[in-house]
């Protein structure tokens, strides 16, 4: 517990952050992103079923167009959360590597000057 090694260390003189941890954190947002995206499917994809199974069983009758789509409407609304979780998730995955590679960067620039 207490032994020191390099693994927690950069190899950049005053860098306060860990690269293993900022890509290790990027990579669970990247999942996580995907877990998101795979549950608000699945509800969705089982509200459709039910809501055929309803339809056609009979103990669901709607007279016209509009009240079919309505209910498609509600099926489908608690799924766009889950599309922004998605997008918003594999963007914080995203910037947090963009952003490691702008500090290399500059680091790499102040260097060669």
């Amino acid at each position: 517990m207490t032994e020191s090694n390099d693994k927690s260390r950069t190899n950049f003189a005053g860098v306060y952050f860990d690269r293993d941890a900022v890509l290790r954190l990027a990579r669970l947002a990247e999942i996580f992103a995907w877990v998101a995206l795979i549950y608000y499917v699945g509800q969705a994809a089982i509200s459709l079923v039910v809501f055929i199974l309803q339809v056609t069983r009979g103990l669901m009758i709607l007279p016209g167009l509009t009240d079919y789509a309505q209910q498609f409407l509600w099926i489908f609304q608690p799924a766009l959360p889950g599309l922004w979780n998605f997008i918003g998730l594999q963007a914080v995955g995203k910037l947090l590597l963009i952003f490691m590679d702008m500090e290399d960067n500059t680091r790499r620039a102040a260097r060669s000057k």
